[in-house]
């Protein structure tokens, strides 16, 4: 499959293009600094578009000829950033996936944000409470992202998670809803990519927004 990875160049960015790379899919990745393009990725054939959220030209150019839109976006912890760009961003890539007719599309976001099937737990309030409380605007930016996907009529699935780690991945990986299924807080950002990579060819999760942890 032809797949268009934006946030590539972050840290589960280039683990998820790694991981559809070695399950046989070809990859554009779409990134803001071109100085954060790993040099493999021109041995690996990856085709690389350089723009800004706001650019929508260069965004439909990352979009056409895709099968399936991965996003590794998540909102800035930075208490200095101002604003909530990946929301207008957001909105560029759906609108460029509908106009291309491309239906398959796969993000991220924390159990802040509810699968439809789920009632709220002790884990989502608590997630809920301190990204409202303490990162304000990262919570308005993530929950803007969100509903955009989620009203998008598109094949979405939204992959939840809450303490990303750097270690490589681990021999168990949960995934499921809170309040039905035994879910923890730390999982590794390769167990992230594998997940998310895997999502691509897989209809299991469509229309669900399930979390992940080790």
């Amino acid at each position: 499959m032809n797949v268009t990875v934006f946030g590539a160049t972050g840290a589960i960015g280039q683990l998820t293009v790694a991981e559809l790379l070695n399950r046989g899919h070809r990859v554009t990745a779409y990134a803001r600094n071109p100085q954060k393009v790993p040099e493999s990725w021109a041995d690996d054939n990856v085709r690389v578009v350089i723009g800004e959220m706001s650019d929508a030209e260069a965004i439909d150019s990352a979009v056409v000829g895709a099968d399936a839109v991965v996003s590794t976006l998540g909102p800035s912890m930075d208490r200095k950033v101002v604003g909530t760009p990946l929301v207008p961003g957001i909105g560029n890539i759906l609108a460029s996936m509908k106009d291309h007719g491309v239906r398959r599309f796969v993000g991220h976001a924390t159990p802040s944000i509810l699968d439809a099937q789920e009632s709220p737990t002790a884990v989502t309030r608590l997630t809920s409470f301190l990204a409202r409380t303490f990162v304000p605007r990262a919570y308005e930016e993530m929950t803007g992202m969100s509903g955009q996907i989620k009203a998008s009529g598109l094949d979405w699935t939204i992959i939840r998670f809450i303490r990303p780690t750097d270690k490589p991945k681990q021999p168990r990986v949960r995934i499921g809803f809170f309040g039905t299924d035994r879910l923890g807080f730390p999982v590794s950002r390769a167990d992230i990519a594998a997940v998310t990579a895997a999502q691509v060819e897989d209809d299991r999760y469509v229309g669900r927004a399930p979390a992940i942890s080790n």
